[in-house]
């Protein structure tokens, strides 16, 4: 109903304005739909990192019972939920990408092909990144911060339209701080041809999965940063 809801939503606004800073709705509909297939894939597969999840782990204890076990960490933590429910998130993204790629009339490449795979991984590992992240404060903090939303359910939601909307105090924090601008927005100017209304350099919609790898890479410090000051809640 959320994702349903969500995509309704932007479709009323359009019919009314017709168009979002030069994005019709079919434009709009292929961000929507590829943040929320990717955000729903990584949700199912890091639902082990879920802030909520992991710092009620860390406040009951049973994170230790992991620590304890001759086993890699991570696998573990991935391995102890796994929500098939967010196959319905997955299935209703998917089909209103497909909707999207089916009316949005694109000259179609090699690569451009190729750069539609190349979005999805990158997103997912994006995400999952910062559930990572996430999950590692409650080392400090003991419960989830609500903050970690703002990155994870907040980013899925801002992507989901064109950045150059947002003001530039926003746009530029997930430019420089948090790079999710080069995750979808830059690889969807690319593939509809549009023109870049901010200027960055022409290399900018191919650099995803070497953000999102950086990204991941500084999760998994962050995690062992983390994991040497752990200590047990002592419950």
């Amino acid at each position: 109903m959320t994702t349903l809801l969500g995509i309704g939503t932007i479709a009323l606004v359009l019919q009314r304005f017709e168009d979002i800073s030069g994005w019709t709705i079919f434009e709009i509909a292929f961000l929507f739909g590829m943040a929320e297939t990717a955000f729903g894939t990584m949700d199912m597969i890091f639902s082990g990192f879920d802030p909520p999840y992991f710092g009620r782990r860390v406040r009951l204890g049973t994170f230790d019972q992991m620590l304890l076990r001759p086993a890699s960490l991570i696998v573990q933590v991935l391995g102890s939920q796994f929500l098939l429910r967010r196959l319905g998130r997955i299935f209703q993204g998917s089909i209103i990408l497909i909707i999207s790629l089916l009316y949005l009339d694109i000259e179609w490449t090699v690569t451009k092909y190729m750069l539609l795979p190349v979005i999805f991984i990158s997103l997912v590992i994006f995400f999952g990144s910062i559930f990572i992240s996430g999950a590692t404060i409650s080392f400090w903090t003991i419960e989830s911060l609500e903050a970690v939303n703002i990155l994870t359910y907040g980013a899925t939601e801002m992507i989901s339209y064109p950045m150059d909307i947002y003001p530039n105090l926003i746009r530029g924090f997930f430019t420089y701080i948090i790079p999710a601008i080069f995750l979808l927005y830059y690889p969807a100017l690319y593939i509809l041809d549009k023109p870049d209304p901010i200027g960055m350099p022409a290399f900018a919609p191919f650099i995803a999965p070497f953000v999102a790898l950086g990204v991941f890479i500084a999760s998994l410090l962050l995690w062992r940063y983390g994991l040497r000051f752990y200590q047990s809640t002592g419950s």
